[in-house]
């Protein structure tokens, strides 16, 4: 439990160094288009035609234009870079899947057309108890229950044979095949694409910061068009 619990606040700190230094690169991005000798704020209220307000256009435009295609190819590239890695085989993630959902929830997003609910419900069926899983990662377990406020749910794939091998492998759905999505997530170090979230880590938490970032000016700008 104290390595993950390790991991977990190196992680934390890693994230606000990197979210300070890329709010900082994106205030002078900001800065470098401000028009000369104009002292107002990219935060303040303008008159209408105003210098002020062509700035914060400006601004809003570089965010959709320049910046979000980089982050976006960035992440696109750390996706592909996933191809260099392949599962072992240690079936952490087909014995703990889990999802912010409840198995009603699911359905019922699934039925509403939810094509990752459907795939999702259509190989992942829930735990009786919490006794079931807990054993399979129990720090990991451990780690969700001391960190979070929100319920977690956790299902498990009933295709696995006795040698924890998927027995229908070459029709998994994609959602197994994509897995891991999200180069941000807790994985153990047994899983085949740990040294893949390793390594990409530092960029993915830029990345991530930089989206929290342009987000918090894009709601703050207060002329910004719909």
């Amino acid at each position: 439990m104290n390595e993950l619990d390790n991991v977990l606040n190196s992680m934390k700190e890693k994230y606000r160094e990197i979210f300070l230094k890329s709010a900082d690169a994106i205030k002078d991005r900001v800065d470098e288009i401000k028009p000369i000798d104009f002292d107002g704020d990219i935060f303040d209220t303008y008159s209408s035609d105003s210098v002020g307000v062509s700035w914060q256009d400006a601004v809003l435009k570089m965010f959709e234009d320049d910046i979000s295609h980089e982050i976006f190819r960035k992440w696109n590239e750390i996706i592909a870079y996933r191809q260099n890695f392949h599962c072992k085989g240690c079936a952490t993630c087909c014995n703990l899947a889990c999802s912010e959902f409840s198995p009603e929830e699911l359905k019922l997003r699934a039925a509403n057309g939810d094509n990752f609910a459907k795939q999702f419900t259509s190989i992942f069926i829930p735990y009786n108890s919490k006794e079931e899983f807990k054993d399979i990662y129990p720090e990991y377990i451990k780690l969700l229950e001391k960190h979070t406020d929100d319920d977690v749910y956790f299902y498990h794939c009933p295709k696995l044979n006795d040698c924890k091998k998927c027995s229908d492998y070459e029709n998994r759905p994609q959602i197994c095949r994509d897995f891991p999505d999200n180069p941000l997530c807790i994985l153990p170090e047994s899983c085949g694409f740990y040294e893949w979230r390793k390594e990409v880590e530092p960029v993915a938490m830029m990345l991530h910061a930089m989206v929290e970032i342009i987000d918090y000016y894009k709601k703050k700008i207060p002329n910004k068009k719909d």
